[in-house]
């Protein structure tokens, strides 16, 4: 490939999707065993300047950020559930955004999937 026509083509690979594609609701499917199915409602918005609004899991997004860079449009949030924080992180991979949940004082990681809700 031409020197000339590398570097657009490396930008196009590059070129993240807009936040357009994170906001809305969400199903976050928390399942540890197939066979019993857990999931939880999950609700973004990016606005312009950064932030993330919403709720995850029942609990309102308390601070928020979203970034799109390197071809990846990523968020991470912080909730709680009144006992200590939950920081929360997932990136849109196709048509649905992988993450996880990361809980100091319950000492978990937990790693999740998430699929737009249908409403």
């Amino acid at each position: 490939m031409s020197p000339l026509l590398a570097l657009p083509f490396a930008l196009l690979l590059q070129t993240a999707p807009g936040p357009d594609r994170l906001s809305g609701s969400w199903t976050v499917d928390l399942s540890v065993d197939p066979a019993s199915p857990y999931e939880k409602p999950m609700r973004l918005r990016l606005a312009p300047d950064g932030t993330v609004t919403g709720d995850f899991y029942e609990s309102e997004i308390l601070a928020g950020r979203w970034k799109a860079q390197n071809g990846r449009l990523c968020v991470s949030f912080r909730t709680t559930d009144g006992a200590g924080p939950y920081h929360s992180a997932g990136c849109l991979v196709g048509d649905r955004v992988e993450g996880q949940t990361w809980a100091e004082h319950r000492d978990f990681v937990f790693v999740w999937a998430a699929t737009r809700s249908r409403d």
